[in-house]
C-alpha cells in the first residue's frame, strides 16, 4: 500500500473510526485536505478497505479527485 506509506511519510494521516450513521469509516488526509472518506462495505475485510483507501489516495494525488462516501452518500 505504497500510497498510504507515502502519505504517512509526508506527515499525512489515516484513521479508522466507527461512525454511528455509517459504521466503519476509513479516512486519509494530508496537511491541507481530506483526501478520502470511505465507508466499509458489507462483508468487506479491513484489508480490502485499506486497499480501496490506498487507491483513493492515489486518485487524489494524481488526478485531484477527492472521494467522500460519508457526506456524498444518499
Amino acid at each position: 500500500m505504497k500510497h498510504i506509506e507515502a502519505l504517512i511519510a509526508d506527515r499525512g494521516s489515516i484513521s479508522l473510526d466507527a461512525l454511528h450513521e455509517h459504521g466503519c469509516v476509513a479516512a486519509a488526509s494530508d496537511a491541507h485536505n481530506s483526501l478520502a472518506l470511505l465507508v466499509r462495505r458489507n462483508g468487506e475485510s479491513l484489508t480490502a478497505l485499506l486497499r480501496r483507501l490506498d487507491r483513493a489516495i492515489a486518485l487524489a494525488n494524481e488526478e485531484g479527485v477527492l472521494t467522500d462516501e460519508v457526506n456524498d452518500s444518499p
